[in-house]
């Protein structure tokens, strides 16, 4: 049933080993977009305000593999921005990571903006009263609170960042929807199988980000 595993051909540690390399580094991006967006969103500045919910609401609204195709021909096919990549995989990353990262931001940005509601406003007051500004309070203030708050929510955003990993293979970004498909093609006899290992690979890779990120929620959650 696994012979075709023995054969060497299918390199599927390397395929995933590009799904958690996908997933971190688009994870990391997109809490630093979606915090600065979830500033904009809470600024007083009116011209943020209007962006940043501009923005989030384009773009959450826009189906992921528009965005991951949109970055590989508007910004590498016809402006030819390569992010730096000196191959064509390279490029493809990078490409990927800033399609996921700029999708997955509004998502954080939107979990973000719901722990900062929870945050009493008399806080926010009483620091603004003692000479804060603004940007003092919500990064001394609001959102250490808020992302305790929310630790729960954006395990939820990682969990399916993870899972829309896959669509990268639009652009032949080798991770392992890529190799799925590769493998579903060559061996036809073996469907269930290959199904099986993917679907296995993807729970080994969510369940524990889950049930660590659920304890570590528990752990910091603010009483109230």
């Amino acid at each position: 049933m696994f012979d075709f595993l023995d054969s060497g051909q299918y390199d599927l540690l390397g395929a995933f080993w590009v799904t958690v390399q996908l997933t971190l580094y688009s994870a990391a991006g997109s809490l630093v977009w979606g915090t600065a967006l979830a500033g904009m969103r809470v600024s007083p500045v009116p011209l943020m305000r209007v962006f940043g919910t501009f923005y989030v609401n384009v773009v959450r609204n826009t189906p992921l593999t528009v965005l991951v195709i949109g970055c590989s021909l508007g910004l590498n096919q016809t402006l030819g921005i390569a992010l730096g990549g000196s191959t064509f995989k390279d490029t493809g990353f990078r490409l990927a990571v800033l399609a996921l990262t700029a999708y997955t931001g509004t998502f954080v940005c939107e979990a973000l903006r719901s722990g900062i509601n929870t945050v009493p406003v008399g806080q926010a007051e009483a620091a603004r009263a003692l000479g804060l500004s603004f940007f003092q309070v919500l990064t001394l203030i609001v959102l250490p609170q808020a992302f305790r708050a929310v630790i729960g929510p954006l395990t939820n955003v990682l969990i399916a960042l993870t899972k829309n990993t896959t669509v990268a293979a639009a652009i032949g970004v080798a991770e392992a929807a890529l190799l799925m498909k590769e493998m579903i093609e060559n061996e036809a006899q073996a469907l269930f199988t290959v199904f099986g290992i993917f679907a296995l690979g993807f729970v080994l890779l969510t369940l524990p980000t889950g049930l660590l990120l659920g304890w570590v929620a528990k752990r910091v959650a603010v009483k109230r």
